[in-house]
């Protein structure tokens, strides 16, 4: 049997690679529910998932732009999740981060902790000469007038799950069978379109640790 373990600073990686959604979906249920027994400490879980949109608490019915044949066609999986915010999409060449996080430690402040995400991405961008901003309203991290970053979030008794979608070298085609978050998807970008030279996942794996560590106050076991 797992024993409790203390809370404090400290966070570990779970790198799962490349993961069908749904698995991944009930991996962080999983943890989520060890966290809230104490069973484990905060973790955050790395992740890329095969072609995938999702739908949000928020979504609007006309967000997905195309028939259901259309999406079988491309082989796009629909998953309706818990998440706040509206529809997006996951795929491959995307950094996703499920961040499984005791929210009791942090002031159960929901919307601090967003915006401390979204900190993340900023801070990670400036290794790249990058301006990540945000836009007053909308949740995610933008760079001038294209969204890089899209953020959502669910909680269970004040742990986090879901999280973050960062686009590094992915095929952005694929938005154009939504509207992203609510906006067209000619917003959308990645960091390869913005820098123009292929994406080191290495380097970028442990830009984002690094991040992690100094945004959210947290030393973390890889």
């Amino acid at each position: 049997m797992e024993q409790p373990v203390a809370n404090s600073s400290s966070a570990r990686i779970l790198d799962l690679g490349l993961v069908d959604y749904d698995r991944a979906r009930l991996i962080q249920l999983q943890l989520v529910d060890k966290r809230i027994d104490g069973r484990i400490t905060d973790t955050f879980v790395f992740v890329e998932h095969p072609p995938t949109i999702t739908v949000g608490r928020g979504a609007r019915d006309n967000n997905i732009l195309v028939s259901e044949e259309s999406l079988k066609q491309r082989s796009v999986h629909v998953c309706e999740v818990e998440r706040g915010g509206d529809v997006t999409f996951h795929g491959p060449g995307q950094q996703v981060i499920y961040p499984i996080i005791d929210l009791e430690q942090r002031g159960r402040d929901l919307h601090r902790f967003l915006r401390d995400l979204e900190e993340v991405v900023i801070n990670f961008l400036r290794n790249y000469d990058l301006n990540g901003e945000r836009i007053q309203g909308k949740t995610g991290v933008w760079v001038s007038d294209k969204k890089l970053c899209a953020i959502g979030i669910a909680v269970k008794r004040w742990v986090s799950y879901h999280g973050l979608a960062l686009n590094l070298c992915n095929d952005l085609s694929y938005f154009n069978l939504i509207n992203p978050c609510g906006f067209p998807s000619s917003t959308v970008t990645s960091l390869e379109s913005l820098t123009g030279i292929p994406v080191d996942c290495s380097r970028v794996f442990f830009e984002l640790v690094n991040s992690l560590e100094n945004v959210l106050q947290v030393e973390i076991s890889l």
